[in-house]
């Protein structure tokens, strides 16, 4: 099992998290997930400043998703 305080990549995030990369980019553009608590932009200078590869921190995404799982409508309808 993975750790759940591990930063991963969006890849392996929608894996552990059990939801789609697109989940995970609307959640984060719509603000519920915050840059820094739950995710992080590489710094990889091969990749600034315009398409630097994001990573979340699993145990903070976590709630969030757990949270909308719990009291809200699900992801795919609020995607639409």
């Amino acid at each position: 099992m993975t750790e759940t305080s591990k930063w991963l990549s969006e890849t392996a995030a929608s894996k552990v998290l059990r939801v789609d990369e697109q989940t995970l980019d609307l959640l984060r553009a719509e603000g519920y997930l915050k840059p820094g608590s739950h995710w992080r932009s590489s710094t990889d200078p091969n990749q600034l400043p315009w398409n630097p590869k994001v990573f979340y921190r699993i145990s903070r995404c976590k709630e969030v998703i757990d949270y909308w799982n719990n009291n809200h409508a699900p992801f795919e309808q609020i995607a639409a």
